[in-house]
């Protein structure tokens, strides 16, 4: 029967073409603008890391002076390197992870490569845990140990993208890549990896590319190499390189990972005794007020997701509901121009059900083909959307989940408008429409 509804679905859509072309067109403009807006939102506002977003968290400490300091007042959002390097040590983490982010030269001259002129690119300068903590896929080779961040090693791993401009995409472990004038050993390539948001470091933009190499952070202190990204600075700093282990200025991002409830509030007991010990020693003024910030708890306090971008969301979905409702009266008035055929049916013995059934699946049919067609706008409008020169704007591609949600979409859309139609199309009197034929 359902072959049969389908049928008689296709037919009724060829033989009232033009209202068949209004429909679709309706449907597919709200479905594709929907979607469009739907999945810049999913880019901006989705859990960048899943399945481990909520054994990841941020560490804030309370180091700043009192000076202007309110009860309730949120603590500084990134830690001194004195505090950082303190809580490393102790290790009471399951992982810990002190970083910050760079730009650097990098001179392929140095890698062999002399044709190729010296450019800038990202870097990271963090510690051996970062790659365990945050899941980077590996192409060639892994990360480098604690012991190569105690004695500075000069060794890197580097981006798919940075392997392939220098080494032609090679296993480049063992090789050498020259970040300005020093030398380092390549031991570990990366898969194409982008985290977005870019959760772990959003001083350098919420959406920003991920590193193309990654030293260790002792190894980048000890040849000053610099940083980039927000620095904060209290007391008195004058002739003090800020990022010196007892200058009073936060500029390094401390993660750590802990995989029960039991050691969230262990470590959350940590540092409070860890506050209430430098405050006892002079370092801190405030009440000790730690904070351990899970990934989307981070992401929500620093706001990520501009509010701007829900309301296109709302706008997005109106504009649909409007294409809908358009949807419905074409549909009615299809199946008042088809109430003779209806009478008909039900002079020949169709119950009600059956009448309603082949109008909705009528309406289904559209609702596909008008998905098919807004799946196509849909990618026209990201395509318009990554021309954008917004950090988000090349994350916006249509995936599996938001191809099946399209269609989902579009197939529930068209199903909704076709329920007045086909409970009209049940309540028209047989006896009626064969008087009149």
């Amino acid at each position: 029967m359902l072959t049969y509804y389908l049928e008689l679905a296709l037919r009724a859509m060829r033989s009232h073409r033009g209202l068949t072309v209004l429909m679709l067109l309706s449907i597919a403009m709200g479905v594709a603008a929907c979607m469009t807006t739907l999945t810049v939102f999913h880019v901006m506002s989705g859990d960048p890391i899943p399945h481990k977003s909520s054994r990841l968290f941020n560490v804030q400490l309370d180091a700043e002076s009192k000076r202007d300091w309110k009860p309730g007042d949120e603590p500084e959002l990134q830690l001194t390197r004195f505090d950082a390097e303190q809580l490393l040590r102790a290790k009471r983490a399951v992982h810990q992870v002190i970083m910050t982010g760079s730009f650097i030269a990098v001179d392929p001259a140095g890698s062999g490569d002399a044709a190729q002129p010296p450019f800038f690119t990202g870097g990271r300068w963090t510690t051996a845990d970062f790659f365990a903590m945050f899941d980077a896929p590996f192409r060639y080779g892994n990360g480098w140990s604690a012991a190569d961040d105690t004695s500075e090693a000069r060794v890197a791993v580097i981006s798919t993208e940075l392997n392939d401009k220098l080494f032609g995409g090679q296993d480049s472990r063992g090789k050498t890549v020259r970040l300005r004038d020093k030398d380092f050993t390549v031991v570990g390539v990366l898969k194409p990896f982008r985290p977005a948001p870019h959760y772990y470091d959003l001083t350098l933009g919420a959406y920003a590319k991920a590193a193309d190499v990654y030293i260790p952070l002792s190894t980048s202190l000890s040849l000053r190499f610099g940083a980039a990204g927000n620095m904060s600075c209290w007391g008195r700093t004058d002739g003090v390189d800020p990022r010196s282990p007892n200058a009073p200025c936060a500029w390094l991002q401390y993660w750590v990972q802990l995989d029960t409830p039991q050691q969230v509030a262990d470590y959350k007991t940590y540092l409070t005794q860890y506050s209430d010990q430098q405050r006892e020693a002079g370092r801190f003024e405030r009440p000790s007020n730690p904070k351990l910030s899970g990934v989307n708890e981070w992401l929500a306090i620093r706001k990520v997701v501009p509010s701007d971008i829900k309301l296109q969301v709302l706008l997005a979905f109106g504009f649909l509901a409007v294409c809908l409702t358009n949807t419905v009266g074409l549909l009615l008035a299809k199946c008042l121009r088809r109430s003779g055929e209806i009478g008909v049916r039900r002079a020949l013995g169709a119950p009600r059900r059956q009448i309603f059934l082949q109008f909705l699946v009528e309406a289904g049919t559209l609702g596909l083909v008008g998905g098919l067609l807004g799946l196509a706008l849909t990618w026209v409008g990201l395509w318009v959307v990554r021309q954008n020169p917004s950090d988000y704007a090349q994350l916006a591609q249509l995936d599996w989940q938001m191809l099946a949600t399209t269609l989902g979409v579009s197939l529930a859309a068209s199903l909704l408008a076709g329920l007045l139609p086909a409970w009209r199309a049940c309540q028209i009197t047989p006896a009626i429409q064969l008087k009149t034929q």
